[in-house]
């Protein structure tokens, strides 16, 4: 037994870990000949079983003649069999979690003709930090009421939403209008154009073109004529998804067709009859009932912000820049779920959606952060999500949007979309626990002046256009394409 134990010893992998930037290792290891000579034995020992070599009955033929027969073969075999062996222990025995499979450069990889196999790697590990102190977290709870002038902004939402998009007479494209155009699209570094016809651009200040994000869209199409073309040249983010365009500078050519204006609803009889009331006093009632829980869920939503607030504040990390470009769809996906839990129309989730199709690398770092946060706040917590729960949560969806739960769950699983779900119910459930035992102070929002008023809005649409344009630099969860490697757990 004391012989087994040295010879154990004797033939365990020499390994060694050093840092390499933020959430990176250096795994360096030396496997002995000893241990190569055993798995190469072993390997023709099978192959002498198997190999069937004219002349030679199975498990007759010399072990020359399997060299130059099946040597290469068997080489490239022993080799990937060693590496993949040395490289899983190295990490699981010195408690690596990491965040995707190693990256070994197989091919540029040999055995020794004699000493011991060689190799290193890096790889990218979850994060290390400390909690902050989870208790008493500080928080302010406003509260909010429904006002008459919030009931008529709804309205006239409502008819926007159940207008019709009408043709254009006058030639000239106007803000908010949809274009109808044929696009080029050519990408530096891609000999290739990109053409596409007939599709949307909807006219506002940062928009789309076809996937690529165009600030100042606006000044670039309003006033021009049905039948021009014109052109302009965008530098797309580092951590865009679409790898053909990443980064680069795209030169893009529109041809206008034609345009629509949307044309808002009127509030006649069929209006009505459509939200299922009789009339406007009836409508407005509804509405007011619909926005106070609205309020509240308002109410919620501004606290858990205030929660994530003082975890990122109180918590440091660094990430690498490529698990935060490759991780921007998984987040994007995690944003879509949120707004289906809140129980918006796909149209509703589609026009916000187009303002985070692309994401800046600061606030792509800030999601991740949140995310290794609060996976750590659920493991401190003890905090999972159940079968039950998942179900139930898409059950209330379902019903929210006339779907069958099953049917909804299906999509699901179908667009990717179920496992960003379940993280984001588990992530709900720890800001619900936290602010179970935060310190909450209740405040009354301050009646403004006029002149404050006046202020406020001007304050709000400077805020507005800035968080725009930042919004413009989102990534797309409409894109189906999979980082290399595992996905972050």
């Amino acid at each position: 037994m004391a012989e087994e134990e040295q010879q154990s010893t004797a033939l365990k992998n020499t390994v060694t870990i050093e840092e390499a930037g933020p959430c990176k290792k250096r795994v360096s290891i030396e496997v002995p000949e000893e241990t190569v000579k055993n798995a190469t034995d072993e390997q023709y020992e099978t192959l002498r079983k198997e190999a069937l070599v004219p002349g030679f009955r199975k498990g007759r033929v010399p072990h020359r003649l399997l060299e130059k027969r099946f040597g290469k073969e068997t080489t490239e075999q022993i080799k990937l069999k060693l590496l993949a062996e040395a490289s899983d222990t190295a990490l699981k025995d010195n408690k690596l979690d990491v965040l995707r499979e190693p990256d070994i450069d197989f091919e540029k990889i040999e055995i020794p003709a004699e000493g011991p196999l060689k190799f290193d790697f890096e790889v990218e590990v979850r994060p290390e930090f400390e909690l902050p102190e989870l208790e008493g977290i500080p928080v302010e709870k406003r509260k909010l009421e429904v006002t008459d002038e919030q009931i008529d902004k709804e309205i006239e939402q409502l008819q926007k939403w159940s207008g019709i998009w009408t043709p254009r007479d006058s030639g000239k494209i106007e803000l908010d209008d949809q274009v109808i155009a044929d696009v080029v699209l050519k990408a530096e570094g891609l000999e290739e154009e990109q053409k596409l016809d007939n599709i949307e651009i909807y006219v506002r200040q940062n928009g789309f073109v076809g996937a690529i994000p165009v600030e100042k869209l606006d000044k670039l199409l309003v006033g021009a004529k049905f039948g021009d073309a014109v052109q302009t040249s965008v530098d797309v983010p580092k951590t865009y998804f679409k790898e053909d365009y990443r980064g680069k500078k795209v030169d893009i050519r529109i041809t206008v067709k034609e345009a629509k204006w949307l044309k808002a609803a009127e509030l006649d009889e069929n209006f009505f009859k459509r939200f299922g009331v009789k009339d406007e006093n009836e409508l407005r009632e509804k509405l007011r009932d619909s926005l106070q829980s609205r309020l509240e869920q308002q109410a919620q939503g501004e606290m858990a912000k205030q929660i994530y607030k003082y975890m990122l504040d109180n918590t440091e990390f660094d990430l690498p820049t490529d698990v935060v470009a490759e991780q921007s769809t998984a987040l994007l996906q995690r944003q879509y779920s949120n707004l289906m839990m809140r129980g918006l129309s796909r149209e509703q989730i589609e026009v916000q959606m187009e303002q985070l199709r692309a994401g800046s690398e600061q606030q792509a770092k800030e999601q991740l952060q949140t995310f290794f946060i609060m996976a750590k706040v659920a493991e401190k917590l003890d905090i999972d999500v159940s079968e039950e729960e998942i179900n139930g949560q898409i059950a209330q969806l379902a019903v929210q949007r006339g779907q069958r739960p099953e049917r909804m769950r299906e999509e699901m699983v179908r667009d990717g979309s179920l496992a960003q779900f379940r993280l984001q119910v588990r992530e709900d459930k720890c800001i619900a626990k936290l602010l179970e035992s935060a310190k909450i102070t209740e405040i009354k929002p301050e009646k403004k002046t006029k002149k404050a008023e006046k202020s406020a809005k001007k304050t709000a649409k400077k805020a507005a256009t800035a968080e725009e344009k930042r919004s413009q630099k989102r990534e797309t969860t409409a894109q189906k394409r999979k980082p290399k490697g595992k996905k972050i757990r």
